[in-house]
């Protein structure tokens, strides 16, 4: 059985409907998505745990109380991670992405 697998980031002006994408291989499926905020994230989370995610992981714009509230949703069955940069890379990416 693959790994079914989500990577979300939340950025500003993003629709799930259309960032999002799929790829698949032999031992797991990896979905990427992009949502607008914690609301419309927590929202899709559970959109895609019903589809089989097992595991979701957060860009480094959801904080503790984002991922909190996104573990709460999905139930304590799904793996719920972050990826998260130093001080000085965050900043950097902060600039990259024009936030």
């Amino acid at each position: 059985m693959r790994l079914k697998a989500t990577f979300m980031a939340m950025l500003p002006e993003s629709d799930p409907k259309r960032h999002i994408a799929t790829v698949s291989t032999p031992v797991a499926e990896l979905t990427v998505v992009c949502v607008k905020d914690i609301e419309e994230a927590v929202k899709i989370s559970k959109e895609l745990v019903e589809k089989g995610i097992k595991a979701i992981e957060l860009c480094s714009a959801f904080g503790n109380t984002e991922v909190a509230r996104i573990s709460e949703a999905v139930g304590k069955d799904v793996i719920v991670g972050t990826v998260r940069f130093d001080l000085e890379n965050s900043a950097k990416f902060m600039k990259l992405a024009g936030l």
